[in-house]
C-alpha cells in the first residue's frame, strides 16, 4: 500500500513512524514531503522513506495520504493536489478544527475524506484519537485509518460533532495531566520530599492509578472505593479535593476545551 505524509513536523512524524514499524506497509511504499527541506531530509533518514518533489508528485505516488500539516495551511495544500486527486485516493487529516466540510469543499466531488483528532502522546505509541468520516469514505476507509492511526495508540469512531468533546477530552487531557503531575509534585515537596522524589512518585502514582483502571476491569469509582476506609488518609484527601473543586474543575476543563473546538470549526 502506497501512503504519503504532507507535513513532516513533530505529530505527523511520530503517525508515520509507527505506520512504518507496523505490517500495514514498508519504507519503499511510503513517500512524504515538507515544504522544510531539512524537515523531510531528517524524517527520509530516520525512516529511510521516500522523499517527494513537491505535493502532487506525492499525491500521483500515493493512495492513501495522511495530512499533517497546521490548520491554517490545509486548504492551500488541498487545492494543490487536487487536480491529481482521483477515486482511488484516501484523505486523512489531522488538522486540528478543520472541518470535513471545508475539507470536502476544497477537493474533488467525490473525494473520500477521513477526519482525525491524534494527541500528543502518539509521539510515543501512547496515543487516543478519534475518528470521524465524511460523507464519501466507507466502512473499509475507516477501518483503515484506524488501522493506521492505532500504529501509534488507540482509535475512537465518533461523529463528526463528538471530535469536539474528544478534543476536550484526549486531544487536551495530556496538559490536564501534566498539570495535575506538577500539582501533585510541588506538595509533596512542600510536606519534606525532595523535588526529584516527589515527581517520580507523583508520575508513578498516575501510571499506576490508569494501569488499574486499565487492567482490572473495574470502573474508576469501584477503585475509589476500594481505597477509601472511614477516618483514613485517602478519604481526608479526598475530601479535601471535593472542597476545592476537583471535579467541577476538571469539568470545566474539559467543557471549555470542546467549546473552543467548536469555536475554531466556525472560524475555518
Amino acid at each position: 500500500m502506497e501512503i504519503g505524509l504532507i507535513g513532516c513536523g513533530r505529530m505527523g512524524g511520530a503517525l508515520i513512524a509507527g505506520i512504518v514499524k507496523s505490517d500495514v506497509t514498508t519504507p519503499s511504499q511510503v513517500w512524504a514531503f515538507d515544504p522544510y527541506p531539512e524537515s523531510l531530509a531528517a524524517l527520509v533518514e530516520k525512516l529511510n522513506i521516500q522523499p517527494a518533489s513537491d505535493n502532487k508528485e506525492l499525491t500521483k505516488q500515493s493512495q492513501t495520504i495522511l495530512l499533517a500539516v497546521k490548520p491554517q495551511y490545509i486548504t492551500t495544500v488541498l487545492a494543490d493536489i487536487s487536480p491529481a486527486l482521483t477515486s482511488k485516493h484516501l484523505l486523512i487529516s489531522v488538522a486540528a478544527g478543520v472541518t470535513l466540510g471545508t475539507m470536502e469543499a476544497a477537493c474533488p466531488e467525490g473525494t473520500r475524506i477521513i477526519r482525525a483528532m491524534p494527541n500528543t502522546p502518539a509521539l510515543i505509541g501512547l496515543g487516543a484519537t478519534g475518528i470521524a468520516a465524511g460523507s464519501h469514505a466507507s466502512s473499509s476507509d475507516i477501518d483503515l485509518a484506524k488501522k493506521l492511526l492505532e500504529s501509534a495508540g488507540i482509535s475512537c469512531e465518533t461523529t463528526e460533532p463528538q471530535l469536539d468533546a474528544v478534543t476536550g477530552l484526549s486531544g487536551s487531557g495530556p496538559a490536564y495531566v501534566y498539570t495535575f503531575i506538577e500539582s501533585l509534585a510541588a506538595q509533596a515537596e512542600k510536606e519534606g520530599l525532595p523535588a526529584k522524589d516527589a515527581l517520580e512518585l507523583a508520575i508513578q502514582t498516575v501510571i499506576g492509578g490508569a494501569q488499574m483502571v486499565q487492567q482490572t476491569g473495574m470502573t474508576p469509582r469501584e477503585l475509589v472505593n476500594q481505597v477509601t476506609s472511614p477516618g483514613g488518609t485517602t478519604l481526608a484527601g479526598l475530601a479535601a479535593l471535593t472542597e476545592h473543586g476537583f471535579e467541577s474543575s476538571i469539568a470545566a476543563g474539559v467543557h471549555a476545551a470542546a467549546e473552543r473546538s467548536r469555536e475554531i470549526a466556525k472560524e475555518s
